[in-house]
């Protein structure tokens, strides 16, 4: 009988434990084959500590039933008496399923896992071997392939071995089962095995000791006469043999397969004969084999049957494979079928792709087998099959950073054991992630991520991955490659005539003139073009990486040529390891920042700074414009020295949301694109109140000397005020005055007019600098108004005739620039039209409504898509910055925080004080950041604004590439955009319209 409140104590503590099913773990717990050791409290922390503990309790409960009533107390006393035993076993059955499967057919297996000797933890080929002798058919060797499968998953669940020792280890028991499966096969044809001489080559992950829990095994047969025999029946009887062999360990018996045996690597693939003499298979290689048969060679190695023909082979093709760089169009080769196994995984399963999709396990291996034949002639050090170890010999002789070797092997360590854990589940071949959250609940628990297993397994794969994506393009396409592939042996720097035939591959739309450009730089024996030989080779790769290479190199040509005399740059640019990405980045991500980069090509300077990216104050910015200012000597040497500094600082802002928004090797992307869209609006914003502020000063002190017969303030209004500028934004602003005692009002009036005419000529005066245009369209009246009014003309126009879209066009206002008093008592007066007490009348929202649906319907410029138009397309800025203001203009007078000039921070206490539910305010929130970031992105692109994503494809990728999109999923862009403002609409519908 179960006492009151125990089954809810048990069930507690299961949950703790981890299972995710603690009613159907309690029934497991109680049944008859755990009743000696259902209550020890050692057994429920070990299955606490699987990997899945539901499934390992499960399979404990299966192997115990399993057993005689003379084994089980001996299971069950081994079990919660000795740890090793207990972490193996639990751990096995909470990572596999199959293995679990394995045990309750066969229970006495559980024996494999007691011993615990020296030998016991590293086993070799020998133990194997041991292992499977015993084994004289089909099933038999199943079963003992199994067993010691079962050895190995417990090794590695319980981290004895680490994952290349378990890929070692997977790969000497596939050795070991080939001499077993080619025994059997001998034994049941003695006369075939009498007649020839067959040799085993192991190729790919086998070949190279790195195999899978469950893989092909690619191999190549090679046969010979024994004894001056008849070479053709000598070929027939071992092609009998291995075709033996291949189905002793690829059919399906009472105890399932073992893995498939792939020989398809062989000459002539399928269409050729499956074994071929030596003399045939090396005629073969020297005039017909392709580039990626070399490639696969490369991991090549004798396994099994005649061990002298084996190691004839290995002689004879190893010369082959270390010339293969020689071939010619080597390297495109290579890159071509490295593009076409990814243009043939399904689009479906691109994403979970660990093997073949882009930052996954075969980049890895492409990249280093490509390094490895194009040094490997010169370097027997790299002589691998061994990914890793390929890796190492790569790194410790130069040819890939020691640091890049250390991530990519980081990575590759991940993938694969990730890879090795989504397998042993079910021993099924596979390479797909899971999308089932119990089962990445198990991948990432078996992986040792405990606390947020699910999410902390996709944070850890996606920053794999990436840094696997961006290693893989800077080894795998490195222009430096086909220099040392095409030119003689010691010849390896870059030469730019070889780097020409590079460069399409590399996304380069006009080859020829890149070419030209890198003849430019690299050219000479001058210290210049000797550092640019250096650096091209990883710029390139940068400039590879955007949506635009040929603009990218452009551009660091034209800023080379500008600066290249000077000492610092190409200094700076080899030393500074940040600096260099940083100007790849920024010269191929649009024209704004090159252009506004050309203008003064020593800004370059701040890319290498670590403080030189981050936004200045405000008041740092007005202090230098106005030292500037007062510096010069006439208004429009003034006014042009704030526009350098405008200029600069722009520069500073732009290059730092594209290095934020791409991301760099030592700093990942920013992952909150709200913080990126306020600081470019913050940066942007204090920067055009600075610059307005030295116009003013100029306008001033060339007319009027130190003081203006009139007290003057300028407002700041719509996104300027709003602190929401974007990079090709107008500053729209309000002009306040106020007569100083004793001054005609007719005069004061001429004289705020003359001010406002002298700002907006300086700041427009054709430079080379960007021009700022004042806009002050939303003045009482609008431009039937007067451009300036006193500040008592204000109060009497607010209120006799102010209409409600005016106080509603007053909620972003603030001063920006001038008298300080006037704009804080200009602020004072419209705060109780922007804020009204008791909020807006039905009439009034009414008249908010109708205007908002007659802009919608008359504004939308035409043929604009309204699903793609930022500003007034459906679910963009003005749906959520009217929804907002509504809010604002309804509950602000009792709602303190309400009253701010920024949509994202009123929206933010719109939730906080419960107006708006917390989904749907993310949801606007999203929307309205994403639309402000396209305009951003548009700006950065074309260098001139637009509300709309651009037409032209190169353009349309570079947006996408600063929003986070990978080459060649501008389409994906589009849909989301579509999706996000599209519920962000649904909300407007509500929360604005009523609907």
């Amino acid at each position: 009988m179960t006492v009151p409140g125990r089954r809810s104590s048990t069930f507690i503590r299961l949950l703790r434990s981890g299972f995710t099913d603690p009613s159907a773990a309690a029934r497991l717990l109680d049944s008859d084959a755990l009743a000696s050791v259902r209550t020890d409290p050692v057994l429920l922390d070990a299955l606490g500590a699987t990997a899945d503990p539901d499934l390992a309790l499960l399979g404990l409960v299966r192997l115990a039933e399993a057993q005689s009533d003379d084994e089980r107390p001996v299971l069950l006393d081994t079990l919660v008496s000795a740890k090793p035993l207990r972490d193996r076993l639990l751990g096995v059955l909470g990572a596999s399923e199959a293995l679990a499967d394995h045990l309750a057919r066969h229970p006495r297996d559980w024996h494999a896992l007691v011993t615990y000797e020296a030998v016991d933890l590293h086993p070799g080929l020998p133990e194997f071997e041991r292992g499977l002798a015993g084994a004289h058919d089909p099933v038999a060797l199943r079963v003992a392939y199994r067993r010691c499968l079962l050895s190995i998953a417990a090794r590695d669940v319980c981290g004895t071995i680490d994952v290349a020792q378990t890929a070692a280890e997977l790969a000497d028991l596939a050795t070991a089962t080939l001499r077993a499966a080619l025994r059997i096969a001998s034994a049941a044809a003695p006369e075939d095995a009498a007649a020839c001489r067959l040799a085993v080559i192991a190729m790919g992950k086998c070949g190279g000791n790195e195999l899978n829990y469950v893989s092909d095994v690619d191999v190549i047969f090679v046969g010979d006469a024994r004894n001056g025999g008849d070479e053709g029946q000598a070929v027939q009887a071992a092609s009998r043999l291995a075709s033996h062999l291949m189905r002793i360990c690829s059919e399906t018996t009472i105890e399932g397969t073992i893995w498939p045996v792939d020989a398809n690597l062989r000459p002539e693939g399928r269409n050729g004969p499956l074994v071929r003499t030596l003399a045939s298979h090396l005629a073969y290689y020297q005039r017909w084999a392709k580039t990626w048969e070399f490639q696969a060679l490369l991991k090549a190695r004798a396994v099994a049957g005649d061990p002298d023909l084996g190691a004839q082979y290995i002689d004879a093709i190893t010369p082959m494979v270390w010339q293969a760089a020689e071939r010619e169009n080597f390297v495109a080769d290579v890159q071509k079928m490295r593009r076409r196994v990814v243009d043939n995984i399904p689009a479906s399963q691109v994403d979970r792709e660990l093997k073949l999709g882009p930052g996954g396990l075969r980049d890895v291996e492409f990249a280093v087998q490509l390094l490895q034949l194009v040094h490997g002639r010169s370097d027997a050090g790299l002589h691998s099959g061994s990914t890793l170890v390929a890796l190492q010999a790569l790194a410790a002789g130069g040819y890939v950073g020691r640091a890049d070797a250390a991530q990519l092997g980081d990575a590759y360590r991940f993938l694969r054991a990730m890879e090795h854990r989504i397998q042993l589940y079910r021993l099924r071949r596979t390479h797909l992630v899971p999308e089932d959250e119990a089962d990445l609940r198990r991948l990432g628990r078996s992986l040792g991520l405990r606390t947020e297993p699910v999410a902390e397994l996709n944070k850890a794969w996606r920053r794999h991955a990436s840094v696997v994506r961006r290693l893989h393009e800077k080894l795998f396409y490195r222009p430096l490659l086909d220099a040392v592939a095409q030119l003689a042996p010691g010849e390896t720097r870059l030469s730019p005539r070889a780097a020409g035939q590079r460069l399409e591959a590399l996304g380069y739309a006009d080859p020829a003139s890149a070419l030209r450009h890198l003849e430019a730089l690299a050219s000479g024996v001058t210290r210049k073009a000797a550092i640019q030989r250096t650096l091209l080779p990883v710029m390139l790769g940068w400039f590879a990486d955007s949506a635009d290479p040929d603009a990218g190199l452009l551009n660091f040509r034209k800023v080379s040529d500008a600066l290249g005399k000077t000492p610092w740059y190409l200094r700076l640019l080899r030393d500074e390891g940040a600096a260099a990405e940083n100007l790849a980045r920024v010269l191929s991500a649009g024209r704004l920042t090159p252009d506004l980069l050309m203008r003064a090509p020593e800004a370059v300077a701040l890319l290498g700074d670590p403080e030189g990216l981050q936004p200045r104050t405000h008041e740092a910015l007005e202090q230098e414009v106005l030292a500037a200012v007062g510096r010069a000597d006439s208004a429009e040497a003034g006014v042009a020295a704030a526009r350098g500094v405008r200029r600069r600082e722009l520069f500073r802002t732009a290059a730092a949301d594209i290095i934020r928004s791409y991301g760099t090797e030592d700093s990942p992307a920013e992952e909150d694109p709200g913080a990126l869209v306020d600081r470019v609006g913050g940066a942007v914003s204090d920067l055009t109140a600075a610059t307005i502020a030295g116009a003013l000063r100029a306008a001033v002190s060339n007319h009027w000397g130190e003081t203006l017969p009139t007290r003057f303030a300028i407002i700041g209004v719509g996104r300027f005020g709003g602190h929401e500028l974007g990079y090709g934004s107008d500053a729209d602003v309000l002009f306040v005055h106020e007569p100083r005692d004793g001054v005609d009002e007719q005069e004061a009036a001429k004289a705020a007019q003359t001010v406002i005419a002298e700002m907006r000529r300086l700041l427009q005066l054709p430079t080379a600098d960007p021009p700022l245009l004042i806009d002050a369209d939303l003045r009482p009246e609008g431009r039937s108004g007067p451009l300036v009014r006193t500040l008592a003309s204000y109060a009497a126009y607010y209120r006799r005739w102010s209409l409600t879209w005016e106080s509603q066009a007053l909620l972003r206002a603030e001063p920006v620039a001038g008298d300080a008093d006037l704009g804080a008592r200009f602020i004072e007066l419209i705060d109780p039209l922007r804020y009204p007490a008791e909020g807006l009348g039905e009439d009034a929202v009414r008249e908010i409504r109708r205007l908002k649906a007659r802009m919608e319907s008359e504004r939308l410029p035409r043929g604009a898509d309204p699903t793609l138009h930022t500003k007034l397309g459906r679910g963009g800025l003005s749906d959520v910055e009217w929804t907002v203001q509504l809010i604002q203009m309804q509950h602000a007078w009792s709602e303190p925080a309400l009253r701010t000039t920024r949509t994202r921070e009123a929206l933010a206490a719109a939730r906080a004080a419960g107006l708006i539910p917390a989904e749907e305010a993310q949801i606007l929130d999203e929307a309205w950041v994403l639309a402000t970031r396209v305009r951003n992105a548009v700006m950065l692109v074309r260098g001139r604004a637009g509300d709309t994503f651009p037409s032209e494809a190169r353009e349309l990728g570079a947006v996408g590439r600063y929003l986070g999109y990978a080459e060649g999923t501008v389409g994906e862009l589009l849909d989301d955009y579509r999706r996000i403002t599209r519920r962000a609409r649904a909300v407007v519908d509500d929360l604005f319209y009523g609907a």
